[in-house]
């Protein structure tokens, strides 16, 4: 949900999973529920250690970025931003803080970063509406913007400039592991596709189909790639033939997965699931 709304969004709890090694026969189906409240908790990205989520929190009237650390015996839960403004999307920043999209006053919708100490700057002056990010390197990132239909641009942050690379995009957006690569989802067409594109020629591969309609997607650090339809978890990876179930979470009174992150090193994953009403 990157736009501001004059309405509270809908109630949504970030949940945490162990992940297996490739090798298992079966994923555990223990989940554990991370914020557990009757509210907004959305976009979850794991710090680059590994040890805390950062994610969007919808708090009385507008979205701040939060952060719970989870190496403790307990979660812990702090603001990282307390501004008029909403932010959404929060991405850990190469060189450290991290960036968000911000709801200005005027209700424009443009890239910020945060400093370690709090402090925020404007990443790019002329890009909007952005909906999404994901950094390449240091200074290129991929944007998804909003329109009709919502383009890929790629801009680089030391001279503003923003290239439209595709249109008619998903949401999710994702550097893949080991490489500068970011991939994105392609609507349109008979089927939905999961597609890379490379910052330095702008080439443009495809790796999979999606699940049919399902744009929310994340990579594991082994290339492999996790999509949820439901209460179910799948799983692709390049030897195999589509998409094969994973855990199914129906039991758990699970009814829709949604956005997904991965930890670094592979061994938990985040996911959002609508909050029972």
């Amino acid at each position: 949900r990157p736009a501001a709304a004059q309405d509270a969004p809908p109630h949504t709890d970030i949940l945490l999973l162990d992940l297996k090694p490739r090798t298992a026969a079966n994923q555990g189906t223990r989940l554990v529920n991370v914020t557990n409240r009757a509210a907004y908790d959305n976009q979850p990205f794991f710090t680059p250690d590994g040890q805390a989520l950062l994610y969007t929190a919808y708090q009385d009237t507008q979205t701040d970025i939060y952060r719970a650390d989870l190496g403790g015996a307990q979660i812990a839960f702090r603001p990282m931003t307390r501004t008029p403004e909403s932010e959404y999307s929060p991405t850990p920043l190469p060189g450290g803080g991290f960036s968000t999209v911000r709801v200005e006053a005027d209700g424009t919708q443009r890239l910020w970063r945060f400093d370690a100490d709090g402090a925020a700057s404007l990443v790019l002056d002329a890009v909007a509406p952005v909906g999404y990010h994901a950094w390449a390197d240091d200074h290129t990132v991929a944007l998804f913007v909003l329109g009709d239909p919502p383009t890929l641009q790629l801009a680089d942050t030391r001279t503003g400039r923003a290239d439209t690379l595709a249109r008619n995009i998903g949401r999710s957006l994702h550097r893949v592991p080991g490489s500068q690569r970011i991939s994105f989802v392609q609507k349109g067409g008979a089927a939905w596709t999961i597609r890379t594109l490379d910052p330095a020629t702008g080439a443009l591969e495809t790796v999979t189909e999606t699940l049919p309609e399902r744009e929310d997607y994340a990579w594991t650090p082994d290339g492999r790639l996790l999509m949820a339809d439901g209460a179910v978890l799948y799983e692709w990876t390049p030897e195999s033939e589509g998409w094969r179930v994973l855990v199914d979470f129906t039991a758990a009174g699970i009814t829709n997965l949604t956005r997904l992150a991965v930890s670094p090193d592979g061994t938990r994953l985040a996911l959002v699931a609508d909050r029972p009403q």
